[in-house]
């Protein structure tokens, strides 16, 4: 953990993006949330697969403001006898966006630096060249000679492995670059809600969550929502930028540095009506402008975290992404205030009368 004050958020985003943690594997993500956590939060505690859950307050409605730790990744299978690594795809893997990145072996003596490789384009015929690569067609080179010195290198089936892709604030300062944008954004907001949120009177319990196993099917929320047992649930990730060359504005419509979004509709959730007006009415209140996603394939946590029991209010929200589930994503620095002081006035309006209408469904 570095020496920097708890409240530079860009050096928390920095840190956490640049940590290993894909499906399963998330404790040093949550090693280092946890750190940041503990300053701000009255106890930090875990569910049973991993999840970090930090508490703030005890009284009032129980309010779960969730990102999940989990990047995506890649998981070794076998080792060839020519010292090259095949490997499982943990998450969505587009493969043309995968073939002659770095990547990090994560073994249990170190990092290896590797390199996604494939056929070379030159041996194959025309008509394949034409085609994408299958991510059953790549594998990874660590510069080994053979099997027996990759051995040595110290990696053996089921390590894992992530993209090398450090986080860089480009030539305009407010577009930050970096992998596992998706989704250490939605945790360093919830660091940085309950630090806010440990300046002012609030009328609730406060839950700051990283959940595990978004990626592959967000088995994570599941477990960290009943450990929690909220009242509200929100959960914050990043979402589809629709500003870059091609994009349909009738597929997405999201421009970066335009405001955080709220989802409006995803394959796995509905967004809470009352919810959903409330949002919009605390962020015209604020001066924030907003902005609507619609997710046909893919879901958030919240997909999961509105099932509890006997039903959770829940939303979305997040902030637009270019290039996600691939090495290196971009994000906007206004976009990211945004949420966290949207998400901060929300939380100061969710008093017990207003979650209990919520909760009748007015």
């Amino acid at each position: 953990m570095s020496d920097v004050k708890r409240g530079d958020f860009k050096q928390l985003l920095k840190e956490l993006t640049e940590v290993p943690g894909p499906p399963g594997n998330e404790g040093p993500v949550r090693t280092l949330m946890a750190q940041w956590m503990g300053p701000v939060a009255d106890e930090v505690t875990s569910d049973h697969l991993g999840a970090l859950i930090a508490q703030k307050g005890a009284d009032g409605p129980r309010i779960m403001v969730a990102g999940h730790l989990d990047e995506i990744g890649f998981m070794v299978t076998r080792i060839t006898e020519e010292g090259f690594l095949r490997f499982q795809p943990l998450g969505g893997w587009w493969s043309q966006v995968v073939s002659a990145q770095r990547v990090e072996v994560i073994t249990d003596h170190g990092k290896v630096l590797g390199v996604i490789g494939s056929k070379p384009p030159h041996l194959l015929p025309p008509d394949q060249r034409r085609k994408a690569v299958s991510l059953e067609e790549l594998f990874i080179d660590v510069g080994a000679y053979d099997k027996e010195e990759a051995e040595a290198m110290g990696i053996r089936p089921g390590d894992v492995v992530v993209p090398w892709s450090p986080f860089t604030v480009m030539e305009n300062p407010k577009h930050w670059l970096g992998k596992a944008m998706d989704n250490r954004m939605g945790c360093a907001v919830a660091v940085e809600v309950l630090r806010r949120l440990s300046r002012i009177d609030h009328p609730n319990t406060v839950y700051g969550v990283g959940t595990v196993m978004e990626e592959v099917g967000r088995r994570g929320a599941h477990t960290a929502t009943a450990t929690v047992r909220p009242d509200i649930g929100i959960a914050v990730d990043v979402g589809i930028a629709g500003d870059t060359p091609g994009v349909n504005k009738d597929q997405a419509s999201c421009r970066l540095g335009d405001g955080p979004q709220l989802v409006l509709y995803d394959a796995g959730h509905l967004p809470h009506r009352g919810l959903v007006r409330l949002v919009q009415d605390v962020a015209k209140k604020e001066g924030i402008p907003l902005q609507y996603e619609w997710i046909n394939r893919g879901a958030t946590d919240a997909s999961h975290i509105h099932l509890f029991d006997k039903g959770v209010p829940a939303i979305s929200l997040g902030v637009p992404a270019r290039y996600i589930h691939s090495h290196t994503s971009i994000i906007h620095q206004d976009d990211v205030e945004r949420l966290i002081s949207l998400l901060v006035a929300v939380i100061h309006r969710l008093d017990r009368e207003t979650v209990d209408q919520l909760c009748q469904g007015l």
